[in-house]
């Protein structure tokens, strides 16, 4: 092919995909990448450990007060 008729099929190409809009279709995306419908997220670390917030409330004995004498 030569260099006229190889830019001029470039040239066709390049105005067809910024010119023409294209039907996108979100359901058959999500199918075709196995992404989840409505799944929750779920921490799975979240019951790991214990909440450092819970130690400091459950405590009985009173915090050590300071007086300056």
């Amino acid at each position: 092919m030569g260099r006229g008729r190889q830019k001029a099929k470039h040239t066709k190409i390049a105005r067809e995909l910024k010119y023409d809009t294209y039907s996108l279709n979100i359901n058959a995306l999500e199918r075709e990448l196995g992404a989840p419908h409505e799944d929750p997220y779920e921490d799975k670390w979240a019951d790991q450990y214990a909440d450092d917030d819970e130690d400091d409330d459950a405590s009985d004995s009173p915090s050590p007060t300071f007086h300056k004498a």
